[in-house]
């Protein structure tokens, strides 16, 4: 089994066009890059990774499918485009010549009007994704949870992930209504989740026990073959390493079977941004 990491960055913060992260963020405010994960790759047994987008702007996305085209470990590359924009489909199609480019994700989480994906240039964008062969990375708090159900109803065929598991107040211990929501949402065939992000929500004082109604929710309404396992290095970096997520994504999963696990930490990803191999 080819054990896949669905959510990673890099950036190289003198390239100018990413103003994040901030220089508050000791931990993560320095250049990422392939020869940075690697070591964590090789101890946790990862060959695959996808690399997701950090910036808003059409820069980031091309610095990402540069590094892609150098780094056989990322299978596959979410980037970002002005999903209202005229020329947006174009400009995916533009973007596409490298067919590692497998998704968008607009930054939902830092736009204050929460039903901003529902209007309709950013809907008849998101409509044309499935015949580009492309989905849509969900990056979103728990208040988009009910928008994101919307946008899974309006456009069904669009293959749907929502990152971090919309990022639940789990170091406030609150449950409702992202568990309520997140039942509601997981009734769309079409959407699928990352097992990731969930220690950065945790805070400092993370332990497995504190994840584990998120992580069971998750895997219990969305099944093993919707679940997909991400790092989110090196944000994860502010509350843990790269080997203390995976070991605690592993507890975490210990519970299901053989099928389900790989399911979690491979399958899942594969199916849904078309990695083979």
């Amino acid at each position: 089994m080819t054990l896949i990491d669905a959510h990673q960055h890099y950036w190289t913060l003198g390239l100018g066009h990413n103003d994040w992260p901030e220089p508050d963020l000791a931990p993560i405010y320095r250049d990422f890059g392939p020869e940075d994960l690697k070591p964590n790759l090789a101890a946790s047994g990862i060959s695959r990774t996808v690399l997701v987008q950090a910036a808003p702007n059409v820069r980031e996305t091309e610095f990402l499918l540069s590094v892609a085209e150098r780094e056989k470990s990322v299978a596959a590359v979410v980037g970002w485009v002005n999903i209202l924009a005229t020329d947006a489909v174009s400009e995916i199609r533009r973007l596409k010549t490298n067919p590692k480019l497998k998704g968008i994700r607009p930054m939902l989480q830092a736009i204050a009007e929460t039903a901003w994906i529902l209007q309709p240039p950013a809907i008849a964008t998101l409509q044309a994704l499935p015949g580009l062969d492309m989905r849509f990375d969900a990056l979103i708090q728990p208040r988009h949870l009910p928008v994101i159900a919307a946008l899974a109803d309006q456009v069904p065929e669009l293959a749907i992930v929502v990152d971090h598991g919309a990022k639940p107040f789990i170091a406030a211990g609150k449950l409702e209504p992202w568990r309520s929501d997140m039942a509601a949402l997981a009734r769309r065939p079409n959407v699928h989740v990352k097992l990731s992000g969930l220690v950065t929500e945790a805070g400092g004082g993370w332990s497995v026990e504190r994840l584990k109604p998120y992580a069971a929710h998750l895997l219990d309404v969305f099944g093993a073959d919707r679940v997909m396992f991400g790092s989110d290095w090196p944000v994860v970096l502010l509350d843990a390493d790269y080997g203390a997520w995976f070991a605690a994504a592993q507890e975490l999963t210990a519970h299901l079977t053989s099928l389900e696990r790989e399911n979690v930490f491979s399958r899942t990803a594969a199916r849904f941004y078309g990695i083979s191999g």
